[in-house]
């Protein structure tokens, strides 16, 4: 079996009957993580149901597809995530031409189909700062922090990446297997960037492949609300991030 789907849904049985759809025909295999009851009501025939006896992280909840899967790659997919027709097929030809390539995203793009910044740079301490709080008012990040999300770069050929937004990575199961899968200890934010990570720790490289186009709806909730659960969980991420790699904070 080559590539497995592993798809993590937290009453998001709407947005999975528009991507599964397109997601099923391109891949061998697809296993939906329902975490919340109903949250995979109107699956199609053939997809793998896990119904969660109790609600659990994202990392957690994707390493239990890791688990539940048998491909050679494993495609972490959100469920606002729509593949386009061909988008796997270029990942999977792309890393099976570069041993090396420990995980591979696609080109993201937004629903009305204007480019989605999703390759960045590993987080430093002043970005951060800006980013995450009401500094973001007065200094757009969009707008100003062109290292940190690439800005200035739209590659139509395949470039090396930091990291890429979770929410469509093709992983290879050997990297997975040998950093341990991802970190369940991230309540949710921030275990995309501590994968990717590790991933370079260990040798593995990451590719942004933008032959590959993904759209992407992305509701980026703690752009919107500062004062939200979702910005206690991203500052918590990325604390947690920090203490495990306490080295970023030499990244100023």
């Amino acid at each position: 079996m080559k590539v497995s789907a592993v798809v993590v849904s937290h009453g998001h049985a709407g947005e999975l009957a528009r991507s599964l759809p397109a997601l099923t025909p391109q891949v061998d295999e697809v296993v939906v993580i329902s975490n919340v009851p109903g949250s995979a009501e109107g699956a199609p025939q053939g997809v793998i149901v896990l119904d969660n006896p109790r609600p659990l992280s994202l990392a957690a909840n994707v390493n239990l597809g890791i688990a539940a899967t048998a491909g050679e790659y494993v495609l972490n997919v959100n469920p606002d995530a729509i593949a386009e027709p061909g988008a796997v097929a270029a990942l999977v030809t792309f890393a099976d031409e570069h041993p090396r390539c420990g995980i591979a995203g696609p080109q993201m793009r937004w629903p009305d189909g204007s480019w989605q910044p999703s390759r960045r740079r590993f987080p430093t301490v002043r970005g951060t700062i800006v980013r995450r709080t009401p500094l973001r008012r007065i200094r757009s990040p969009y707008e100003t922090q062109h290292e940190h999300y690439e800005l200035d770069e739209r590659p139509t050929e395949p470039v090396q990446a930091d990291w890429m937004l979770g929410a469509f990575l093709l992983m290879r199961r050997e990297l997975l297997d040998e950093i341990g899968g991802w970190d369940a200890g991230f309540r949710h934010y921030c275990e995309d960037i501590d994968l990717c990570y590790r991933a370079a720790q260990a040798g593995w490289e990451r590719w942004y492949v933008p032959a590959a186009v993904v759209t992407h709806a992305y509701a980026a909730v703690i752009d919107q609300r500062f004062l939200s659960r979702h910005t206690l969980w991203h500052a918590r991420g990325m604390a947690r991030f920090v203490r495990k790699h306490p080295e970023r904070l030499l990244a100023l």
